[in-house]
């Protein structure tokens, strides 16, 4: 009888062990949450001199160092909010500002130029969400840290569709090509209002400093504007469900007002594109990425002033 009862219990072990296994299985992946982060300089904490953006300069190790823990911040608030992925796209001057070791161990750097889509190079489709850091105002803001529509020494102002756009309205619609949202603006003041003008009333805007000026600003201390970025970005991606993308209506109609006539005279050589006054060019494209590399083309090609 006692090695029935062993027996017995054995079977009984054996027949519970798929309930045992099933009560164990792992459960179901989370959905991916990939997010890209475009980093500028000019609006970056504590940045409010071109000194702290030129490399040469004895402020440049500073501006760079300031960049990069305003990126981690941005980081870390992405992976508080679940984030699987970051590629972070180093978009300012010679786009070699971020030290690689410096950046958070869990995002991926671009780093270099030129690149085909500049600020925006390596966003598409996969993406669920684009965060904007150290942006600054387009060209020609009043009290607005080191404001310049993508080259201060060519450009006085870009407009697409009639809509003036700073650099941010121009990328925005890069991300709202591949149907990816901007949800996430950190700058000075100036910027954060324009973000809000062309992105909406959702937007998720970050002031780290306010201008008085072009170069000067009061300034928010460092650890409470890195945590003000992190405690936004992680707003941002939990309200992600509620994000749209930025898009404007095709054809797209480019104008570019150079700031000097000479400016504007190679620009105009280029098939499909028209002379509307001294120095603005204007064209049309039916697809925007091939409008905004056009754009970009136009720009690189004019002397500086």
């Amino acid at each position: 009888m006692k090695t029935l009862r062993v027996v017995s219990a054995e079977l009984a072990v054996l027949l519970l062990l798929p309930v045992f296994a099933s009560a164990q299985q792992k459960p179901a992946p989370k959905p991916p949450l990939k997010v890209f982060i475009s980093v500028d300089m000019e609006g970056i904490s504590g940045i409010v001199h071109g000194d702290q953006v030129t490399p040469g300069t004895a402020e440049y190790a500073d501006g760079c160092a300031w960049m990069a823990a305003d990126v981690n911040a941005a980081v870390h608030g992405a992976l508080a909010a679940g984030a699987t992925e970051i590629v972070v796209n180093d978009s300012h001057g010679s786009m070699r500002n971020i030290d690689p070791g410096a950046i958070h161990p869990k995002a991926s750097l671009i780093s270099g130029s030129p690149k085909p889509l500049s600020m925006m190079q390596g966003i598409d489709a996969s993406f669920q969400a684009c965060i904007f850091i150290g942006y600054h105002a387009k060209a020609g803001t009043e009290n607005a840290i080191l404001d310049h529509t993508i080259s201060s020494s060519v450009v006085r102002a870009i407009r697409v569709n009639g809509i003036e756009m700073p650099e941010l309205g121009l990328n925005a619609a890069i991300a709202g090509h591949f149907g990816v949202p901007v949800v996430l603006v950190s700058g000075d003041t100036a910027v954060c209002r324009q973000a809000v003008e062309i992105l909406g009333e959702d937007i998720v805007a970050v002031a780290v400093k306010e201008a008085i000026g072009r170069q000067a600003a009061k300034l928010v201390p460092f650890s409470e504007a890195q945590n003000s970025i992190q405690a936004g970005v992680k707003e941002a991606l939990k309200k992600l469900g509620a994000a749209r993308p930025f898009k404007l209506a095709a054809p797209y109609r480019f104008e570019l007002d150079y700031h000097v006539s000479a400016q504007a005279d190679m620009g105009a050589m280029i098939p499909g594109v028209k002379r509307i006054g001294a120095r603005t060019l204007a064209f049309t494209a039916e697809d925007y990425i091939g409008g905004f590399r056009t754009l970009r083309a136009m720009i690189s090609i004019a002397p500086a002033r």
